[in-house]
């Protein structure tokens, strides 16, 4: 037992050196551009994983984020409020990191529906047709409302060969940095590997119900989640099981920003 908890604080501290530089500040706000996608198929093929349930988070106001946002798939699921600095926008919203934005032109590109959002009423093709503008944006908390942390099985998954599941409704300010599974019951778990954005694998598929643990960190504070009885024994591909558990942990402090840079803008 006492090996096992050694393990599991030098995994959170692990995890947590190799993300506290990239959360550093999150609190803060910062400015940069924003363009918008073109093409609504654009939001069901993300390097996050979400595929087709992407429309569907927070209304469809999804987007992808530059690499330092994106964190190697870790940004996944992450929230921004977002507003433009025009005259004619002087709404924010809220936006989920779905994809990766490969431009170094802008921070995020947005759905039309979350560019659009921004503006008051009667202004959004005003906006549409500026294409890319100005903006400022801080990280806040994601809100699900009811629902829990839950866990779709991707269709390539296998009984007892391999199992890959997608993390989804991750709430709060955080970031999910590892992910384990064992039998409900046992104490053997089997480490997951990120496959891409929110995607997790294992070929060491225990046999059973399962449980999973999720090291989640949010800024420098990091802990395990234990969701116990997601999958039944007969899980099915393809489907969507609740957790049971929600993510509501908001980063608090310890940003590397002065105060200067912290809250300033219209928030």
């Amino acid at each position: 037992m006492a090996l096992m908890m050694l393990s599991l604080c030098f995994l959170i501290n692990f995890f947590l050196l190799m993300t506290s530089s990239v959360n550093a500040c999150q609190r803060c706000v910062h400015q940069s551009k924003v363009a918008y996608f073109n093409s609504g198929s654009a939001l069901s093929s993300g390097a996050c994983g979400y595929g087709s349930l992407a429309p569907g988070f927070i209304g469809g106001h999804v987007a992808a984020g530059v690499p330092s946002l994106y964190n190697n798939g870790a940004g996944c699921g992450a929230c921004f409020q977002v507003s433009l600095s025009l005259s004619l926008c002087s709404i924010w919203t809220i936006v989920v990191v779905t994809d990766l934005n490969h431009s170094n032109k802008t921070d995020f590109v947005l759905s039309s529906r979350a560019f659009t959002a921004m503006a008051n009423n009667g202004k959004d093709q005003d906006i549409l047709n500026l294409g890319i503008v100005d903006v400022e944006y801080k990280r806040v908390p994601c809100d699900y409302k009811n629902k829990n942390l839950a866990v779709r099985v991707e269709e390539s998954s296998r009984k007892s060969e391999y199992l890959a599941i997608k993390i989804l409704y991750q709430g709060g300010q955080t970031e999910i940095v590892g992910a384990e599974v064992a039998q409900v019951g046992s104490s053997s778990w089997n480490y997951m590997t990120r496959t891409y954005g929110a995607v997790w694998n294992t070929s060491r598929v225990p046999n059973g119900e399962l449980q999973f643990r999720f090291v989640v960190t949010s800024g420098y504070d990091g802990k395990y989640v234990w969701a116990q009885h997601v999958l039944p024994a007969n899980w099915k591909p393809g489907m969507i099981y609740d957790s049971g558990v929600q993510i509501n942990d908001i980063n608090i402090g310890q940003e590397s920003c002065s105060d200067s840079e912290c809250d300033k803008g219209r928030w």
